[in-house]
């Protein structure tokens, strides 16, 4: 019964990947048949984003009233009305109205599963479901492109990725008694009923250093995927198609970094994997400042950065039970969540801001910005709760 829980969560995070990288695989058409400018996006994934910050902030008082699987199975179904919504859009305000529960699905499973696996299950497990989450976000494109290509249109993508959230909301209700059985049998009595209060949380100590660790990692991963391609070409001379193609090797690091990761992080903890990543990624971050127009030590670097990324976001929710206790765990996890959000939707745009204002080669100085701020703040951390 645990090893069949344990594949319906690993379903669970490939289902949380599927629809987040499908908007940027189809909006360059989408924008154009609905007839809206290209940046548009920005306004749909800020919806989509402010969505997913509600969700994770209030996933603590859901997951204690309901159970983290009906929690999750719910999410899953508003995810799956919301790609269906996409499905049958014809406007960008019905785009707009389907991203409010297509956000707030996202982040309450997000939240809720995190914790879960944090409590329940190794630290190894809590690196491969990430990586089984890279498997949704690499799949989810080729589909969309799958029905683009064959004259279906982004319409018939979104439709077919809710098709397989609608089936995987079947087996996560089907599932329930599964899930309330492993939280009875694990419960001890530590944790309480009560919901802890966004004010009562953050006064915990070593809970602002925590979100700080991971606002700036967050900051951190998001600018290094969106803005590698545009480094390239902009700044080494490389051709647009082939940029793009190695821009997704950033990605393929961080997804092979995790499945790797799940066979040592056990053996080295939480601490060690947070601070080995920081200083793989400090090493990629040196390559792209080599001083050379070539493009090949960039390359390199990103897929540095990538590998060297895979282990901390997966290290840092698992270790939030130990730093925090269990009975705290679901809301700071879900303030975590929340912060990860506000650093990947907002810092992006900002480098995007310095970037036509000022160069494009301060890519990588920003990244090394954030990775100072991480290393730093996880530092703190582990004084505060060590002390």
């Amino acid at each position: 019964m645990v090893s069949l829980l344990l594949a319906i969560i690993y379903l669970a995070f490939i289902s949380l990947g599927l629809p987040d990288s499908l908007l940027g695989a189809a909006w360059p058409i989408m924008h154009e048949e609905l007839s809206v400018p290209l940046s548009y996006a920005g306004m749909l994934s800020m919806i989509i984003s402010g969505g997913t910050i509600v969700s994770s902030i209030l996933s603590d008082r859901l997951t204690r009233k309901f159970g983290t699987g009906l929690v999750t199975a719910v999410s899953v179904f508003l995810t799956a009305a919301a790609m269906f919504g996409f499905s049958i859009s014809n406007s960008f305000l019905m785009l707009c109205l389907f991203g409010i529960p297509y956000g707030l699905g996202a982040g309450a499973i997000d939240a809720a599963l995190n914790n879960y696996v944090a409590l329940h299950y190794n630290s190894r497990h809590m690196s491969w479901l990430h990586c089984f989450w890279g498997v949704g976000t690499s799949i989810s494109p080729y589909i969309m492109g799958y029905a683009l290509n064959s004259g279906m249109g982004w319409h018939t993508g979104y439709g077919i990725i809710s098709v397989i959230q609608i089936a995987l909301t079947v087996v996560l209700f089907f599932s329930l008694p599964l899930w309330q059985k492993r939280e009875a049998a694990s419960a001890d009595g530590e944790a309480s009923t009560k919901p802890l209060r966004l004010v009562d949380a953050v006064k915990i100590k070593g809970v602002i250093p925590v979100l700080l660790t991971f606002f700036s990692y967050c900051a951190l991963e998001s600018t290094a995927g969106l803005w590698i391609s545009s480094y390239l070409v902009e700044n080494r001379a490389m051709a647009a198609q082939t940029a793009a193609t190695f821009g997704s090797l950033y990605f393929l690091g961080i997804t092979v970094g995790r499945f790797f990761s799940g066979f040592v992080t056990d053996r080295l903890g939480d601490k060690t994997m947070i601070r080995l990543g920081a200083v793989i990624m400090l090493i990629g971050i040196a390559a792209l400042l080599l001083p050379t127009k070539a493009s090949l030590p960039a390359l390199i670097g990103i897929v540095i950065v990538g590998l060297g990324a895979a282990p901390v976001y997966p290290c840092v929710i698992h270790s939030t039970p130990y730093h925090f206790g269990k009975e705290n765990s679901q809301a700071i996890i879900g303030i975590q969540m929340a912060t990860a959000y506000i650093g990947s939707t907002f810092m992006p745009p900002l480098f995007g801001l310095l970037a036509e204002h000022i160069a494009i080669a301060l890519y990588p100085f920003y990244l090394l910005f954030f990775l100072i701020l991480m290393i730093v703040f996880s530092e703190k951390l582990n004084k505060v709760v060590a002390g």
